[in-house]
């Protein structure tokens, strides 16, 4: 028995395959311990296997309730965090607040050492100075270490660790954690590596115990899994799990129907995930969380707080608003019986779009009564009907998530005429017919199991780990050649005698900023594939290698992934609206087509 598990923050997905048949159920998340909702859904289930998404790291950086961190730095670059890139997101907005750091100021040490970019050792590091150090780590938990230039040697910082974690301290190293140039990025990404690691590890340490022999595997951000052990170190690496689970899962779907470009469009209960598919999924490696850079390499996908739960909102105009606050699983909509604020889930509820009996495959029973008595409250207030509240708040709503599909497909150069838009998650197909229209998106896809797509995405994704190096000083073959022995040794230790090893490399002009990142048999094109991103390239100027990447793919046995169409269960834990101008029709695997008529 392998189970997929999205732990969401309204509802925890699970998908059980034990070979013969795919069964799915949802339960209501329990946010002070995620934990409590996973061991609930594996309840007389005997698995072997169990692949988790968490959002542990993800609620830990919004909550700002990580580990207290302190930070190692070479002296006289303590305060890199702060100066960063002196980038301002909102130029005109006087108001603007800066988020808290997740490093307080009294716990940004200096240490006297200095590494020069080729490696070579300008200032010995003394063990007497790590040595001092120590003494002014009282009360910290976990600690970051960000040296300048480790990249090219990562001998001192690999001296301070080794002293650290003799100490006892959760260690992180940015040599270990991103081996690359530009110290503000790895201190940023190396910072909440150790702020989220320890909480990471407390929890799956908890979970493996009550799982007892169950292996446990825990999804990434680039869609790939990696053992308990590994994400408690790298925690990092998870903090967009759930969202990549579902770009998989939807690729499943696509592969099966023969789509080739697709739009995926995620609505759960408290977020919403977008991401475009143009004949494979596109990765960053310059994703942001919380506010916060975070340079590993993850599918690229456009996160927003507009989901089922998204709570509706007069601000101080007088305008209708809705998100990124979220009613949650606790407590929910005003239609659960617990909330007290009007959700977009009250919305659709009020306009009919979903049937009060079967919500949830009738899991949840919806109290219509009560959604309309708190609605008219709000309703006479604005001097309008419940219906037309309801309709706004549905405007709302589809107006954020209709931005978001424009900014990862018409910002980028794409048209979304050319695609097809896949939509699951439990609020999906209510909105994306809609969407699709003011898109003119010609044709949508509504998964068999779109309500449980993420955990499905879990399911039958491969164990995918991403090693990288800059090369500023070195040959690149020389590089790529260590970091592909490093993946073998690490690849064969999870299970996997031959991995594909897929090789890139960030290159730019010389003089640029910015790099792109090119399939290494396409360093030649260097060009061609400049020309393709901003419709433009520099004649005959050097061109120069900066960061090789390896991307080592462990596959799933395909004894182990699961038949889509050997379902002995199929609840419908999606609601369609299709708005006058649409159809449906049914395709193969159970899959729901949706086209515009006309």
């Amino acid at each position: 028995m392998r189970v997929g598990v999205d732990s969401g923050g309204t509802f925890t997905d699970f998908v059980y395959w034990d070979g013969d048949s795919l069964q799915t159920r949802k339960i209501r998340s329990t946010p002070k311990d995620p934990s409590l909702a996973i061991l609930e859904g594996l309840m007389e289930i005997h698995a072997t296997e169990i692949v988790h998404g968490s959002t542990v790291a993800t609620n830990t950086l919004l909550q700002r309730n990580g580990a207290r961190t302190a930070l190692i730095a070479t002296r006289g670059f303590e305060d890199l965090l702060e100066i960063g890139r002196q980038n301002r997101s909102s130029l005109y907005d006087w108001n603007l607040q800066a988020q808290p750091g997740l490093v307080s100021k009294d716990q940004k040490f200096g240490v006297n050492e200095r590494m020069l970019h080729d490696g070579s050792v300008l200032t010995p590091l003394k063990e007497a100075d790590i040595n001092d150090l120590l003494n002014g780590l009282s009360g910290v938990e976990s600690v970051a270490v960000c040296l300048l230039h480790s990249y090219a040697n990562p001998a001192h910082e690999q001296k301070i660790g080794q002293i650290l974690r003799e100490a006892g301290f959760s260690t992180s190293l940015s040599s270990e954690i991103l081996p690359e140039y530009r110290e503000y990025e790895r201190a940023a990404t190396t910072v909440v590596n150790a702020y989220v690691s320890p909480l990471i590890k407390q929890y799956l340490e908890m979970l493996s115990a009550a799982l007892g022999n169950t292996q446990l595997r825990i999804f990434q951000s680039n869609g790939g899994s990696i053992s308990a052990e590994e994400a408690s170190s790298q925690a990092v690496r998870t903090v967009l799990s759930g969202p990549a689970g579902g770009l998989v899962g939807a690729a499943t779907v696509a592969h099966e129907l023969d789509i080739e470009r697709f739009i995926s469009f995620d609505m759960g209960g408290t977020s919403t995930d977008v991401s475009l598919y143009d004949g494979r999924p596109q990765y960053t490696t310059e994703g942001e969380v919380a506010g916060l850079p975070v340079r590993v390499p993850m599918l690229d996908i456009r996160s927003i707080g507009a989901g089922g739960g998204s709570i509706s909102y007069f601000d101080k105009a007088d305008a209708l608003r809705v998100g990124p606050q979220s009613a949650g699983a606790e407590p929910g909509p005003v239609c659960y019986g617990t909330g007290t604020e009007l959700t977009v889930t009250d919305a659709n509820l009020l306009l009919g779009r979903i049937e009060q009996g079967s919500f949830l495959s009738g899991t949840i029973q919806l109290d219509l009564e009560r959604t309309r008595e708190i609605a008219s409250r709000i309703a006479d207030k604005a001097s309008i009907s419940i219906e037309q509240l309801a309709e706004a708040i549905i405007r709302s709503a589809n107006a954020t998530m209709e931005r978001a599909i424009r900014s990862i497909s018409i910002e980028r150069g794409h048209n979304p005429r050319d695609y097809t838009l896949i939509c699951f998650g439990g609020a999906g197909a209510l909105h994306a017919c809609e969407i699709a229209e003011s898109l003119e998106i010609p044709r949508l896809v509504v998964p068999a199991h779109a309500g449980v797509l993420s955990a499905l995405g879990m399911l039958v994704a491969d164990c995918i780990r991403d090693y990288s190096a800059s090369v500023l000083n070195e040959e690149p073959a020389v590089v790529f050649t260590r970091l592909e022995e490093q993946a073998r040794r690490e690849m064969r230790q999870q299970g996997f005698e031959d991995p594909l090893l897929i090789r890139t490399v960030d290159m730019r002009y010389e003089g640029q900023s910015y790099e792109i990142n090119v399939p290494e048999d396409r360093a030649a094109a260097f060009d061609q594939e400049h020309e393709k991103q901003y419709g433009y390239h520099h004649q005959n100027w050097n061109v120069e290698s900066v960061t090789v990447r390896v991307q080592a793919i462990g596959r799933t046995p395909e004894s182990a992934l699961p038949k889509l169409g050997a379902t002995s269960d199929q609840p419908n834990f999606t609601s369609i609206y299709t708005p006058p101008g649409w159809k449906c029709s049914t395709a193969d695997g159970g899959h729901t087509l949706i086209e515009r008529v006309g």
